[in-house]
C-alpha cells in the first residue's frame, strides 16, 4: 500500500474514473468453481492455520475477518528472515518477504479449499504478477505459504484446476511454497480497514473486496 495518505488522495483525484473503473472490475470479480481436491470438514471443532499474500495485507485481512469459520485474521511477513520482518524494510522489496496473512479457522466450519476459493476469487488477482492493484513490487506478490504436504496438494491441484478452466484471462502466477515462519506486522497496521473505512486506498480498493464477499459468498460471509 502506499506509505502517504496525502499521496492516495492526490493520486485518487487525478486518476478517479481509472480508480473506479478498475474497482468496479475488482468488484464485479470472476466465477470461481470450488475446488475438487480439498480437505473433508474436521468432525469437531478445532483449530488449523493458512497463510496466504497477495497485495497489500489490509485487503486480505478484511476480507477473511468477514468469512464464516475464521477465528482470526493476522496481518504480517513471510519469505524472508526474522531481522528484515519490518515494514520499512519490506517495502524495499529486497528482503524475500511477502506481505501476507495468517488465518486461523476452525475446519469444522471451513475447508482450506474453501478458504482459497475465497483468495482466488475476492481477495486478490492472482494474474498479476509482483504487484496488485496500485502496489508494485515482490512484496506484493500472490503466495500460497503451505504447512503440510494436504495443503500443497489442495493448492496446486486448485491452481492446475482453475488454469486449465481458463476461468482467468491470463495465467495464474501464484506461488506455492513452504512456509518457514509467519512474523505479525507493526500494531498500527492490524485491522487497518477496519479502524480507518473512510480512507481513500481502502475505499477504493479494499472495502469493494468484502462487499464482493458479502455478494459472492453469502453463506459464508460474516457481518463481524
Amino acid at each position: 500500500m502506499f506509505k502517504s495518505s496525502a499521496y492516495v488522495f492526490v493520486l485518487f483525484l487525478v486518476v478517479i474514473a481509472v480508480t473506479v473503473a478498475c474497482t468496479a472490475g475488482n468488484a464485479a470479480g470472476v466465477a470461481v468453481p470450488g475446488p475438487t481436491v480439498d480437505a473433508a470438514k474436521a468432525a469437531k471443532s478445532g483449530e488449523q492455520t493458512a497463510v496466504v499474500a497477495g497485495g497489500c495485507f489490509w485487503g486480505i485481512q478484511a476480507v477473511f475477518q468477514h468469512v464464516k469459520g475464521v477465528k482470526s485474521a493476522t496481518s504480517g511477513y513471510s519469505g524472508g528472515d526474522a531481522k528484515t520482518a519490518e515494514y520499512e524494510i519490506v517495502s524495499t522489496g529486497e528482503t524475500g518477504h511477502a506481505e501476507s496473512v495468517k488465518i486461523t479457522y476452525d475446519p469444522a466450519q471451513i475447508t482450506y479449499g474453501e478458504l482459497l476459493r475465497v483468495f482466488f476469487s475476492v481477495a486478490h488477482d492472482p494474474t498479476q504478477l509482483n504487484r496488485q492493484g496500485p502496489d508494485d513490487g515482490t512484496q506484493y506478490r500472490s503466495v500460497i505459504f503451505y504447512n503440510n504436504d494436504e495443503q500443497k496438494k489442495i493448492a496446486e491441484a486448485y491452481i492446475a484446476e482453475l488454469d486449465k478452466a481458463k476461468v482467468f484471462p491470463r495465467s495464474i502466477v501464484t506461488q506455492v511454497v513452504p512456509l518457514k515462519a509467519f512474523y505479525p506486522a507493526e500494531a498500527y497496521h492490524q485491522n487497518y480497514a477496519t479502524l480507518h473505512p473512510d480512507q481513500p486506498y481502502i475505499v477504493y480498493n479494499d472495502a469493494p473486496k468484502v462487499a464482493h464477499l458479502r455478494q459472492e459468498f453469502p453463506d459464508l460471509y460474516t457481518g463481524k
